[in-house]
């Protein structure tokens, strides 16, 4: 007995679909392209499973989607003989927005219907993109490998709930049928529908078959009868893998299309290589770096990889271990002929194929970044604003491309004079003082924090250049970046300030008599300060600000604490080094200062300014402000 259920939609499904029939899409032939996407998806999985189990093919190894239209009816049809699904499938997948990021989607709406509909296919809601021309939608289904009454029919009119009832289906796979609007009759047309596939489905490596219908005995020219023919299903689509046709063969709006079919995005590529490989191992790459992040970049539990096919039988989506963590934006495919068919997931992760694969498939996109770098600096930085913190994790990933990496990295500096991060190494380099050994960086909270730092005073009077780094990975980035080309990094809030040889002989000999000079006054604010500090000292770096604090040489930086912190790890107590400089106007009035009880207080006073400059925050602000207003009081009097 055919058992029919009726079931509401997610309350994200019902504003979605609100949206889809509501509004006006520029773009709405887009649906053909979604359905028919998935309908290769469904044909390319039901090929990876019957590779250990070809019971599934029932006898019809002929996988294809076939699109037939009833201009009377108003009605469009894509059928397909992939995998299918079963009951519960139907029910999950129809009926909600499995990890689809809805809220996300919503978030991003503008309100510009033309640029709304480009977000579809982002998020994982193809089919619903049905709705933007349908009023109802009806969908007959069988899972390969099941009764021919185990079969579903989905149908809903997109008004917030839908039916599922069981059916007898002799062939598997999935059959949606369109219920077009009066106003979308367009899409019935054969002509139309002919140039959207043609448009958007040429590259789908399964035929794309539309019925011609024949034609009678009929009279030529030169009155000969030319026989009738039959109405037969003809492939509108080349049907061949794109990835393997010669680059030559292959045109710039041809691998734009093939990125948006299998990455879902709407926007074209930045840029991308094809390039196949034969000697050792012998494969295909067509790889792409995307225009723009996808949303759920940072969800650690996002998918990412390349598909994998093995001599054009697709394996697998999202198989990461081609290409490493911290090129996770990477989008495409390998075609290798050296993998077994019957591979699994977990032969994969270790295989020596597979990791001299990976190698080969990094080193590619790495080149295709320094290519990028170098051509064109605009496009590069759209690249960068997009994922450079993402590759900022590669320093400490991936050792054996550490100098690559690096030379592709982008910072913002006292150079430029503007938060944007547009400097690499090697322009800081060029750019180095004749007998400057280091690479100077500092990492704070913010760019006006780093930019505004007292510990750059000496080194912006000298004219040294520094790199202001303010994102929060920066501080695990230089803890694995520690020199490029031979220039060691340097961290101008850590130990001494190393200037070397930028420091002149009368210049050393200045700041050794003046802190010699200035012993007592040390000894003064060491006794004052008690416990608070590790060390005080005569400082190198300041010219304007009376006192700075540093980390000590091997210890670890205020701004790696407050990353250890936020992750929830202990954190080992450490004291900072306070640097003062007996050159300020303030310091040199406390030298003069008799009363050891009010010495102490101003010395308590700087000490805490020091740290609220370095670290944007104290552990006790209240004795802070108690101690500030006190002194206050005591100056009025």
């Amino acid at each position: 007995m055919s058992h029919q259920e009726t079931h509401g939609f997610q309350t994200e499904v019902k504003q979605l679909l609100h949206l889809m029939i509501h509004s006006l899409y520029s773009n709405k032939e887009i649906f053909l392209r979604e359905l028919v996407s998935n309908a290769a998806d469904a044909a390319d999985k039901l090929r990876y499973l019957a590779l250990t189990n070809d019971a599934l093919y029932e006898g019809d190894g002929q996988l294809r989607v076939r699109i037939s239209a009833d201009s009377e009816k108003r009605t469009i049809t894509i059928e397909d003989n992939g995998i299918g699904m079963t009951r519960d499938g139907v029910i999950e997948h129809l009926g909600t927005i499995a990890k689809s990021g809805t809220a996300e989607f919503f978030k991003n709406l503008s309100g510009d219907a033309a640029r709304d509909s480009q977000l579809i296919g982002q998020f994982g809601v193809g089919f619903y993109s049905a709705f933007i021309v349908a009023d109802k939608v009806t969908v007959r289904t069988r899972a390969a490998g099941h009764k021919a009454d185990e079969g579903v029919k989905w149908e809903s009119e997109g008004e917030g709930n839908f039916t599922v009832e069981t059916i007898t289906k002799n062939n598997r796979g999935t059959e949606i049928t369109l219920h077009l609007r009066e106003e979308e009759k367009e899409f019935a047309d054969e002509w139309r529908l002919r140039s959207i596939i043609t448009k958007y489905s040429d590259h789908i490596s399964i035929p794309v078959e539309m019925w011609e219908e024949g034609t009678p005995e009929h009279e030529g020219p030169d009155g000969e009868k030319i026989p009738a023919t039959e109405g037969q299903w003809k492939v509108m689509n080349k049907a061949t893998a794109l990835w393997m046709r010669s680059r030559s063969e292959v045109t710039d709006e041809e691998y734009k299309e093939f990125y948006k079919h299998i990455s879902h995005d709407f926007a074209d590529p930045l840029t991308w290589s094809h390039n196949k490989v034969e000697g050792n191992q012998e494969y295909t790459s067509l790889l792409y770096i995307p225009s723009k992040a996808p949303w759920d970049m940072w969800n650690r539990d996002r998918k990412h990889g390349l598909k994998l096919f093995v001599q054009r039988v697709f394996i697998m989506d999202d198989a990461e271990q081609f290409m490493p963590s911290y090129l996770r934006f990477v989008q495409g495919l390998i075609d290798s002929n050296d993998l077994p068919l019957n591979v699994s997931r977990e032969i994969l992760q270790d295989n020596k194929v597979t990791r001299t694969l990976r190698n080969a498939l990094t080193k590619r996109v790495l080149g295709m970044l320094e290519k990028l770098a170098k051509d064109d600096a605009d496009k590069y930085q759209q690249f960068w604003s997009e994922f450079g913190q993402v590759m900022k994790e590669g320093p400490a990933e991936d050792f054996a491309n550490k100098e690559r990496i690096a030379g592709l990295l982008r910072f913002a500096s006292t150079h430029a004079d503007s938060a944007a991060p547009t400097v690499s190494l090697d322009d800081y380099i060029s750019r180095m003082k004749d007998g400057q050994k280091h690479i100077y960086y500092i990492v704070a909270d913010s760019y006006e924090a780093a930019a505004n730092s007292p510990h750059l005073e000496l080194l912006r009077k000298k004219g040294v250049e520094v790199l202001l780094m303010s994102e929060r990975i920066d501080e695990w980035l230089v803890n694995h970046l520690n020199e490029y080309k031979e220039k060691q990094l340097h961290s101008v809030t850590q130990g001494d300030l190393d200037l070397g040889e930028l420091e002149d002989a009368a210049e050393k000999e200045q700041q050794e008599k003046l802190a010699k000079e200035s012993e007592s006054l040390v000894a003064r604010f060491k006794t004052a300060l008690g416990d608070k500090v590790k060390e005080v000292k005569v400082t190198s770096r300041l010219t304007d600000t009376p006192a700075c604090v540093v980390a000590g040489e091997g210890e670890m930086s205020s701004q790696m604490i407050k990353l250890m912190q936020a992750a929830g790890q202990a954190v080992p107590e450490s004291k900072p080094v306070f640097e003062l400089n007996p050159a300020h106007p303030l310091v040199q009035r406390l030298n003069d200062e008799q009363d050891e009880q009010a010495f102490a207080d101003w010395a308590n006073l700087i000490l805490q300014q020091a740290l609220l400059s370095e670290k944007g925050s104290l552990a006790d602000p209240s004795s802070f402000i108690k101690l500030m207003n006190n002194m206050l009081l005591a100056g009025l009097k």
